[in-house]
């Protein structure tokens, strides 16, 4: 028996493997749901952007937005960017509820989530985000 696959290290890093996967796909499914409500103007959502005094072009780039992300936490390379850019959608949306006196527990929710996952891929982020070496 391989004394790699007994040990805690080992062990301990599967479990945070299984448990940013299990948050992406939440996040995924949220998000594909709420751009897709954005994109096709359900009558609360066009009403929440009314509320927030913007326009529509808000919502319809939110929505682009929150698909385009759901869709990149699909793809491994992109992951860490994708929940990065979530985050900061969701640090937006929490603002703006605030300020709209219209706070949703769900925003900081999605937001601790979006974060969890930029935070347990940066290395894939990182990766992405650093210049080719010429060898």
């Amino acid at each position: 028996m391989n004394t790699q696959e007994n040990s805690p290290g080992i062990r301990s890093g599967r479990a945070v493997d299984i448990a940013l996967w299990t948050c992406q796909a939440l996040l995924v499914l949220v998000f594909l749901a709420a751009g897709s409500a954005k994109l096709l103007g359900a009558e609360a959502m066009v009403e929440a952007f009314d509320d927030i005094g913007a326009g529509q072009w808000l919502r319809y780039f939110t929505g682009v937005a929150e698909v385009a992300g759901a869709l990149g936490l699909l793809a491994p390379r992109l992951v860490g960017l994708a929940a990065l850019g979530l985050a900061g959608l969701m640090i937006g949306a929490v603002i703006t509820n605030i300020i709209t006196d219209a706070f949703s527990v769900l925003a900081v929710i999605l937001l601790l989530l979006s974060a969890t996952v930029a935070w347990g891929r940066r290395e894939r982020t990182r990766t992405l985000l650093r210049p080719a070496t010429v060898g």
